[in-house]
């Protein structure tokens, strides 16, 4: 009777802190500087959360490391709800990092936020209108046309290394903190080529700062039209990328379900799904938590698969 009575009591107190959850501030966590997608995506959604749970969302940006200083940063935070976490890095970081400071087991999903792909851009005054001009020059002039990328085990970082393997190019790459700093250097004319996720550069394209010569999907995408795919380009590859919310392991479930409805409410409005697809990435939030935590989980062999093939590493 007693086991009971205590079992009673933890399910009523579950519910009374789901009920008065949010009741201060709530604190999201992105790995990038701003600039990027990353930044992008966590912004967008913090204003969803916000105005859904009548809270205040503040976003913290802790750049470095693939993500994977905001990750471990989150992973040790108390898991009450009130810090939380924009990634979509975990799997790709624990393939290429040897001392994480936390594993996967360290949080609890919530809900993915949008989906999309990198584009390959390169700088206004370099000669390439296509991409087979960039192949012919880079297989004759090997390490000569300098990366910019986003940071080790970023999308971009693996996209490159994918592009790489495919062409049979290799570049000289230089590591940025993020996005935003890479597209800087490019725009500079300090780098000659960057891949890039699509909120990164859209604005730059758009404006005729940077050329784009593919994006890194077969087909191409309907969200970013008048770019090839990289069939059409005349080298296929594939690498897409995913922005998912996090909690840290141990956030009671009422408060994780509540953040997700939240989160997927604020995706299926109309004027958030464009605005997403206006930086070429789709809303794509999933069925629940423990949906979100599956299709992580069955995607981590091809991740892990494609780090293998590309060569992609830490040096």
């Amino acid at each position: 009777m007693r086991l009971l009575a205590l079992l009673a009591a933890l399910a009523c107190s579950a519910s009374v802190l789901g009920q008065g959850y949010p009741n201060k501030p709530i604190r999201l966590i992105v790995g990038y500087p701003p600039g990027g997608s990353g930044d992008f995506t966590t912004r967008l959604i913090a204003d969803e959360l916000g105005k859904d749970l009548g809270a205040t969302v503040i976003v913290e940006n802790k750049a470095g490391a693939g993500g994977s200083i905001a990750s471990e940063f989150v992973a040790k935070s108390a898991p009450d709800g009130y810090t939380l976490l924009n990634q979509g890095n975990h799997a790709i970081n624990r393939n290429l990092y040897k001392n994480l400071g936390y594993e996967h087991k360290d949080f609890t999903p919530i809900c993915r936020v949008a989906v999309g792909t990198t584009i390959l851009v390169v700088n206004n005054e370099t000669p390439f209108k296509n991409l087979q001009e960039l192949v012919g020059y880079a297989r004759a002039n090997p390490g000569k046309l300098f990366n910019a990328a986003a940071g080790f085990g970023s999308a971009p970082h693996l996209a490159a290394a994918a592009f790489e393997a495919a062409a049979g190019i290799k570049f000289t790459t230089i590591q940025f903190k993020g996005g935003g700093p890479a597209s800087q250097s490019l725009i500079a004319g300090d780098t000659q080529v960057m891949f890039a996720t699509s909120p990164t550069v859209t604005g730059f394209i758009k404006a005729g700062r940077m050329r784009p010569l593919v994006v890194s999907m077969r087909k191409g995408s309907p969200s970013i039209p008048g770019i090839p795919g990289s069939e059409e380009a005349g080298v296929p590859f594939e690498s897409t990328f995913w922005f998912g919310l996090y909690a840290p392991a141990g956030t009671p479930m009422e408060i994780v379900r509540r953040l997700h409805a939240a989160a997927a409410r604020g995706l299926a409005k109309p004027e958030i799904r464009e605005r997403i697809a206006q930086q070429g990435m789709d809303a794509s939030p999933s069925a629940s938590p423990e949906a979100f935590a599956a299709e992580i989980a069955a995607e981590v062999p091809s991740i892990e698969a494609a780090i293998r093939a590309s060569g992609a590493k830490v040096d």
